[in-house]
């Protein structure tokens, strides 16, 4: 993987290059960026540039011995460790290797819905066990065979728990040329001892230009899909890749102005079949993508009415209907309103009756737009 096949984080890429060729490598770092970002991309670009045999100023060459091996993940020196649904006690990352490689070189920006669906797992939770831990220490422990560095990549140490304490004097006093990359989500659920001992990376989710084009060059997508796709993505390039898989049969933005068209109107003869069939037998997928979608549009209205024009990323009709819609309701409607898509989209998350959860998720928003008191002289769309 080298830097020049990530979407963005120029600025990242920058400071990435720069540590190594002021020969200022902290040997234990914290790339924490929301799923779809890249950040698991950029650890292993970066350490693939780390122990490239040919560097330039930009990337690694793409050709040296150690960058033919770290573009298959099978460089001796180059180590990971990631969630898995373990059968047994004494499993540990290395017996799903392969599914692991086949995953990120398929998908580098996957996430833990996606690796899941690549592994057996039926019901069994995600979890960086003990065994795991022991096992990088012995690892880690062994010579380089032919590298400079030795480099342990870490993906969701947020599953380590209480195991990560077994590596703390191993993060804090490494064998030399040792390089811990931990690539983390979320921060709240990483233990805090972790945490101290790394040097944080911070990676922001992808602009929406940038997941747009990617899906234009990359994905073959006309400029309007690419353009909603990015909309709904918001900065996870994973979600993206699901709603491609979804988007054959799913007009979502018509959708979206027919039902709060008939919400608006408090037009009870559409909204019940609309709740029992359109939204209901979306599908599970579908319909979180909706509400997302949903949420994002509530969103850019907000922009729109503020004043914020320029952070507006939308065209055409979805442009024009933003540009009206912002004119009808107070920003407090609005804000009220995306809490109540939030909630419906963490409802289905976890298997909510999709028929009931539409039609009160309606009703709900009939209340909060149609008798309450709207800005004068609002048109309609």
């Amino acid at each position: 993987m080298q830097f020049k096949e990530i979407v963005g984080h120029e600025s990242i890429k920058a400071h990435l290059l720069h540590t190594v060729k002021e020969n200022r490598v902290s040997h234990a770092q914290l790339f924490l960026g929301p799923e779809g970002s890249g950040s698991l991309a950029l650890a292993v670009a970066y350490a693939q540039y780390l122990n490239c045999e040919d560097k330039g100023d930009e990337d690694s060459c793409g050709h040296c011995p150690s960058c033919r091996k770290y573009d298959k993940l099978i460089h001796p020196d180059l180590h990971f460790s990631y969630p898995f649904f373990a059968k047994g006690k004494d499993e540990t990352a290395t017996t799903y290797v392969e599914n692991w490689r086949k995953s990120f070189i398929a998908n580098p920006y996957m996430g833990l819905s996606f690796w899941r669906d690549q592994l057996d797992a039926e019901n069994k939770q995600a979890n960086i066990n003990i065994a795991e831990a022991h096992s990088i220490i012995k690892k880690l422990s062994l010579k380089s065979f032919e590298a400079e560095y030795k480099v342990l990549i870490m993906w969701l140490p947020e599953y380590l728990d209480t195991q990560g304490n077994a590596l703390l004097k191993l993060i804090e006093e490494p064998p030399e040329k040792t390089l811990f990359l931990l690539v983390a989500e979320n921060q709240d659920k990483i233990i805090n001892t972790i945490i101290s001992r790394t040097q944080l990376v911070k990676i922001n989710k992808l602009q929406h230009d940038k997941i747009k084009t990617f899906l234009i060059e990359n994905k073959n997508l006309d400029p309007k899909s690419a353009n909603e796709i990015a909309f709904i993505a918001d900065g996870n390039i994973q979600e993206a890749l699901n709603l491609i898989q979804q988007e054959s049969e799913n007009k979502t933005f018509d959708l979206f102005v027919y039902w709060l068209r008939n919400i608006y109107s408090d037009n009870g003869s559409e909204i019940i079949p609309l709740s029992d069939e359109n939204l209901a037998k979306l599908g599970r997928e579908n319909q979180k993508s909706f509400l997302l979608y949903a949420i994002n549009m509530m969103r850019q209205i907000i922009l729109m009415q503020q004043g914020l024009r320029d952070l507006v990323f939308l065209q055409q009709e979805e442009l024009t209907f933003v540009e009206k819609f912002s004119g009808i309701y107070q920003f407090e409607q609005l804000e009220e309103a995306i809490a109540l898509l939030e909630k419906a989209h963490y409802a289905i998350e976890r298997n909510a009756n999709p028929k009931i959860l539409f039609l009160d998720l309606s009703l709900q928003l009939v209340l909060l737009f149609k008798y309450q008191t709207f800005p004068k002289g609002a048109q309609y769309i």
